[in-house]
């Protein structure tokens, strides 16, 4: 190296839909906000999911965030996963993950291992292992943003679906709380007071006893490094069960959140990503 040189600053393809419209988020304002931050560590170009795979080749390393809902570009996700893993791209999130990158299986798997998580079956043979409510949900096992949800009056599976679909009683609790990780180091934690208005979130302080429920799924996971959700619902008991362990793309909601919080959180993932890169 000639003496007084900088070495070059890492490369890094960030994956984001900027035009994709979810209720309640603004899904390009977070990421213009993160890259515009991450700009000042690494060399930074945005893409659209469909071409990721096209495109990574000429980066150090692949940043996944608010890309929307895989099962609209899945045959592209597919691809982009299978040449990342054969050429050995750093992916951040890595793509050893077992939660929501891996579809909805982990939901049925947690259930039947007895962790504290909405019970969940995704085979007609084991609807009566469901406890008994005013309402059933049946969902796809790879959908998102709650495309192709619907709710029936008693538990009920397609013929020919197993293994596709998800039943779950409808819970009634008190709010939902989602907790946001780095890596396997928590961050912070919003709620939504108001169970119909999910994305009205306010920050929330958690009790040892919520961080020991949420990193015990953190925990469960596989993932090497990147970032996590933990989402939960309170019941009137005042227990958590979990709703999603969100390990692809989780919304961050980080304009809900103190400055101070912003910054440690955005310094975080950037050392994250470094470490991942180095």
């Amino acid at each position: 190296m000639i003496a007084g040189s900088e070495a070059p600053r890492p490369s890094v393809l960030f994956v984001t839909d900027l035009a994709y419209e979810a209720r309640g988020r603004r899904y390009s304002d977070e990421d213009i906000f993160l890259t515009s931050r991450l700009r000042e560590t690494f060399d930074i170009a945005l893409c659209h999911p469909r071409d990721a795979a096209a495109l990574m080749d000429g980066f150090d390393g692949v940043v996944v965030r608010n890309s929307g809902p895989v099962l609209h570009y899945q045959e592209a996700y597919d691809a982009f996963r299978t040449r990342a893993r054969e050429s050995g791209t750093r992916v951040y999130n890595t793509l050893d993950g077992r939660g929501d990158m891996a579809g909805k299986q982990y939901l049925v798997d947690l259930s039947r291992a007895g962790f504290p998580v909405i019970p969940t079956v995704d085979r007609a043979a084991d609807l009566g292992l469901l406890p008994r409510s005013a309402g059933y949900v049946v969902k796809p096992k790879l959908g998102a943003d709650s495309v192709g949800l619907r709710f029936t009056e008693e538990p009920e599976y397609p013929g020919g679906a197993d293994g596709t679909l998800l039943v779950q009683p409808r819970i009634d609790f008190r709010y939902e709380v989602s907790f946001y990780f780095v890596d396997h180091d928590f961050q912070y934690a919003l709620h939504a007071p108001r169970p119909e208005r999910r994305w009205v979130l306010e920050p929330y302080v958690p009790s040892s006893e919520d961080l020991d429920f949420a990193r015990r799924f953190v925990g469960w996971n596989t993932l090497t490094r990147g970032i996590q959700r933990v989402d939960a619902c309170r019941t009137p008991e005042g227990g958590l069960l979990l709703v999603e362990l969100e390990d692809l793309n989780p919304y961050l909601s980080l304009d809900l959140v103190p400055e101070e919080v912003r910054e440690a959180f955005v310094a975080r993932m950037r050392d994250s990503v470094r470490e991942l890169l180095a």
